[in-house]
């Protein structure tokens, strides 16, 4: 990390988390496309269900204090994210792969009718990195040896629903970038 020109190293493994807020609430202010395109998902979540909520709030509102205990180590994580690395990928799902981010972008040759319809900026190279990284981790986690384009697909809308963005047209349609995206695989 660089702050006011001096860099920080950080220890490894280091990511971020980060909430993001719908921009129609006070005191929000959307990322620039290039900062949300370092996040590798975009994952929404819903409100907890009733019983959830109970016990989050139960356990929030007394002095229950829940003991922690760590799963993983730094080390051991980084040789998993090594480990994902070394997975085979064929070659055909990671064209697919790459296939499906270049569709993503408008008035290219691989968009398509709809893309080019209701998109006006699509997902760039390090989408198409992450639909290789991710779909390795779904199969890895699936016991699979290796992905095929169903891993793809499974990851697709988490990591490239932040990185389409719509035209006003999609917004007057209500076409939503998880419509564009569920057209894309098909």
């Amino acid at each position: 990390v660089t702050a006011a020109g001096k860099r920080y190293p950080l220890d490894q493994p280091f990511f971020v988390l980060a909430t993001q807020n719908p921009i129609e609430q006070e005191g929000t202010y959307p990322l620039p496309e290039a900062q949300l395109d370092r996040f590798m998902f975009n994952v929404l979540l819903t409100y907890p269900a009733f019983e959830e909520e109970v016990t989050v709030v139960k356990n929030t509102t007394s002095n229950y204090s829940p003991e922690l205990k760590p799963v993983l180590n730094g080390e051991e994580i980084r040789f998993f994210q090594e480990l994902v690395r070394r997975i085979p990928i064929p070659d055909n799902v990671l064209q697919y792969a790459v296939t499906l981010a270049a569709k993503t972008r408008p008035n290219t040759p691989a968009a398509t009718a709809q893309v080019n319809q209701y998109v006006s900026w699509g997902a760039g190279p390090r989408a198409s990195q992450y639909l290789v990284i991710g779909a390795k981790c779904h199969a890895a986690l699936n016991g699979k040896f290796s992905p095929d384009a169903e891993d793809v697909r499974a990851v697709a809308v988490p990591i490239l629903r932040h990185r389409i963005v719509r035209n006003y047209r999609a917004e007057a349609d209500g076409i939503s970038v998880e419509a564009i995206i569920e057209g894309l695989l098909k």
